[in-house]
C-alpha cells in the first residue's frame, strides 16, 4: 500500500475493525459513513484506563491498538480511541486534523491540553469527531459551527466560541449548559499526543493512574464507573448511584461494558481495586 499515511491507516486491517462495530457494507468518505463510524465505534469500545491500574504502558501504535481494542475486545481511553479511530478515517480516505483540548467539566480551573479530538471533512463541512472521552461524550460528529446544536441518543450537545481562538464543547444539563472541554485552532499530529499519553499515564496527579475509570455512553443511558461508584444517568431521569465491591468488579465490567479479562488479569485487578477501597 502506497501513500503519505501519517496516522497509521496502512498499518489498519479495516475489515476486522468494522467487523467490530458491527458495520457492513462499503464505506466511503461522505457524511453518512462519518456517521455510521462514529456511532458503531462509541457503542463498541468502552472508555477504559485498567491498562495503567494493571501496569502495563499504554501502547499508541495501530497495530498494538488493533490487537487490544479489536482482536481483544477491550476499550480504551482518549488517546487509544481516537488515535485508531484516526487511522481508520485515513484509511477510508476522510480529511482530518487533530485537536487538543482543555478538560473542564464543569470547572474554572485552567488545565493543560491532555485530550484527543479530531476534526474531520466530509460534505463540504467540518465535523468535531472524539469517540473517546467516555461519560457525556458524543455519540455522534456535531458540525464544527459556532452555535452548532444537536441532539444525539437524547443528549443535547452544542458548541459555542468563548472568544478568538477558543471554543468549548458544551452538553445541556437541567440547570443549563455544562462546559465539557475548551479548545483552540492549532493542528495536532501523532508525537503530539504520545507526550499528552505519558504525562496522562504516569504522572501521579492524573485522574487515571490510582482508580478505575470504565464509562460508556449509549443511546438513552450513560454508565460510569470511577473508583468504586457505579452512575446510571438517563435524559429523563435522576442519576442512580451505587458502591461497587471489590469482589464483584470483574464480573460487573464484563456485564455492564463487556470488557472480559484473562485471569491472571483479573486477580490483579482486583488486587488494585481493594487496596484502594
Amino acid at each position: 500500500m502506497t501513500g503519505d499515511f501519517t496516522w497509521g491507516g496502512a498499518d489498519l486491517d479495516l475489515g476486522a475493525y468494522l467487523a467490530r462495530i458491527g458495520m457492513e457494507g462499503p464505506v466511503r468518505p461522505d457524511v453518512e459513513t462519518l456517521r455510521a463510524v462514529h456511532r458503531g465505534h462509541v457503542a463498541a469500545f468502552p472508555f477504559e484506563n485498567l491498562e495503567i491500574l494493571l501496569g502495563r504502558p499504554v501502547l499508541l501504535d495501530v497495530k498494538s491498538l488493533q490487537d487490544k481494542m479489536v482482536a481483544q475486545r477491550r476499550g480504551g481511553y482518549c488517546y487509544e480511541q481516537n488515535l485508531l479511530f484516526a487511522a481508520v478515517l485515513e484509511r477510508i480516505g476522510f480529511s482530518f486534523t487533530g485537536i487538543g483540548a482543555r478538560i473542564r467539566m464543569g470547572s474554572e480551573k485552567l488545565r493543560p491540553v491532555t485530550h484527543m479530538a479530531l476534526k474531520a471533512e466530509a460534505g463540504g463541512e467540518q465535523w468535531l469527531c472524539d469517540v473517546g472521552f467516555g461519560g457525556e461524550g458524543l455519540l455522534e460528529p456535531l458540525p464544527f459551527l459556532d452555535g452548532a446544536q444537536a441532539q444525539q441518543g437524547g443528549w443535547t450537545f452544542g458548541i459555542e466560541r468563548e472568544r478568538e481562538g477558543v471554543q468549548v464543547l458544551r452538553s445541556l444539563h437541567p440547570e443549563g449548559w455544562f462546559d465539557l472541554y475548551a479548545f483552540g485552532p492549532e493542528e495536532r499530529v501523532p508525537v503530539d499526543y504520545a507526550v499528552m499519553n505519558h504525562y496522562i499515564s504516569t504522572h501521579p496527579h492524573s485522574p487515571f493512574v490510582s482508580r478505575v475509570v470504565v464509562q460508556q455512553t449509549e443511546p438513552g443511558i450513560r454508565r460510569s464507573l470511577v473508583g468504586s461508584m457505579l452512575v446510571t444517568a438517563r435524559p429523563d431521569g435522576p442519576e442512580e448511584q451505587r458502591e461497587v465491591r471489590a469482589a464483584e468488579l470483574v464480573r460487573l465490567l464484563a456485564r455492564e461494558f463487556r470488557i472480559e479479562l484473562g485471569e491472571a488479569d483479573a486477580a490483579l485487578l482486583g488486587r488494585v481495586q481493594s487496596s484502594g477501597t
